[in-house]
């Protein structure tokens, strides 16, 4: 198994693109799943160049085939907002429980100066192999929902 560490563009290899690794995410992560065009906004944002943007994606391949990805997005604060935040995780479902996913997250913090956060729901089975690998909960997420979304 390869691990591909693309921060830009110009890093994924030529059997794949944005937009096949969007749909991988999106159609690997259910029924967790975001939108493909949210999925494309965040690898997006992690290729951006743009002051206080970036992150990088790592990708597990095997024979030019995604086995699974994880996103990070830089979040240009320090202290009360940690630096990094995990937004996506995505194993192929023939490939879950290979220890794929923890490896993935494992890799992605290691390379991550600062600390790490991610959202996840309270009965995503996944809650599980992020409090392994030594996640805490610190505060409960509360959203004001827009007009649109009203």
């Amino acid at each position: 198994m390869d691990l591909l560490d693309v921060r830009h563009p110009g890093d994924i290899p030529a059997w794949l693109d944005i937009d096949l690794l969007a749909r991988f995410l999106h159609d690997n992560m259910k029924p967790y799943e975001d939108t493909i065009p949210d999925a494309r906004r965040a690898l997006e944002y992690a290729f951006s160049d743009a002051p206080g943007m970036g992150g990088f994606v790592l990708v597990a391949a095997r024979e030019e085939q995604v086995i699974g990805s994880v996103v990070i997005l830089d979040t240009g604060m320090a202290g009360y907002v940690p630096e990094h935040l995990l937004v996506f995780v995505g194993v192929r479902p023939s490939e879950r429980g290979r220890g794929i996913g923890g490896w993935l997250v494992k890799e992605a913090i290691a390379r991550c100066p600062g600390a790490v956060k991610l959202h996840v729901e309270y009965d995503n089975p996944a809650k599980r192999l992020y409090e392994r690998i030594g996640f805490t909960t610190k505060y409960a997420e509360m959203r004001y929902p827009s007009e649109e979304s009203r």
